[in-house]
């Protein structure tokens, strides 16, 4: 039976200011991606949506971000590589600790927003934040874009890395993500998305905006969880992987499984 990963980005509320509802949506996906305080997220959220989590058996990451709450970390910018590193540390680190608190372990690191594009494109960037990681804890899956940067440095530094597609993103011939500053970057439709997250997992592959076939790996794949339809998109997403004989169980399972069995993904 395949098997691959949900995952969602959680806790990005900030103080008074709540967004998402992340109890529904721990009750649909295996992993949560958690703020750590820096794009969105606080002390405060970041304890109580990892005791949710935990409640709901869902396996917990760390979703550190850019310094950028105006933006929502979704605005780039000009950091050394020196700089990443001290971003990931600070910001796993405290995810960590929280986690640890409760008396469980950190599944996954799952960089959000801009810094995940950044790093998925500059070399430099990667390994800082691929050994910032793997010093935290050497037991981490590191999530990154199929083929990318970012799960390159992961495996130079010998951290287990997933492969990670989206299913309410569209994609470019050359396998980046639509900018959400263009028309049709996030699938509104439902369907659409659960038809390609199927796809994803069933045959390795999926339709770019270029209408031409890109191969791709979904060891883990994410639905965003500020949308307003964000439960929804959750539900039929997973409904559909059941349908299709494919089950949602968290990455660490999965990629063990993966290793003991066929490991072409498309």
């Amino acid at each position: 039976m395949k098997a691959v990963d949900l995952n969602c980005d959680l806790g990005e509320g900030f103080g008074a200011y709540k967004l998402g509802r992340d109890e529904d949506l721990l009750r649909l996906v295996s992993s949560a991606n958690i703020a750590c305080g820096f794009h969105a997220g606080d002390p405060a959220t970041m304890r109580r949506t990892v005791k949710l989590a935990l409640d709901r058996g869902v396996a917990i990451g760390a979703h550190p971000g850019l310094p950028d709450l105006t933006g929502f970390g979704r605005r780039e910018m000009d950091i050394s590589p020196e700089e990443a590193y001290e971003l990931l540390v600070y910001q796993v680190g405290a995810l960590w600790g929280f986690v640890r608190a409760e008396g469980a372990s950190l599944q996954h690191v799952k960089a959000h927003g801009a810094l995940y594009h950044m790093a998925a494109r500059h070399a430099g960037l990667a390994q800082a934040m691929a050994e910032a990681v793997c010093r935290i804890d050497p037991s981490l899956v590191l999530f990154g874009p199929a083929g990318s940067e970012l799960l390159a440095a992961g495996e130079r530094v010998g951290l287990r890395t997933a492969s990670e597609a989206f299913a309410d993103r569209t994609y470019q011939a050359d396998g980046s993500l639509t900018p959400r500053r263009l028309p049709d970057a996030v699938l509104t439709d439902e369907e659409r998305a659960a038809e390609q997250a199927v796809r994803m997992v069933t045959e390795g592959k999926v339709r770019t905006q270029q209408q031409t076939e890109l191969a791709i790996r979904a060891d883990t794949i994410c639905v965003h969880g500020d949308g307003a339809r964000a439960v929804e998109f959750a539900a039929r997403i997973r409904a559909s992987l059941s349908e299709a004989g494919i089950a949602v169980q968290a990455v660490g399972a999965t990629l063990a499984a993966g290793r003991q069995g066929s490991s072409h993904h498309g």
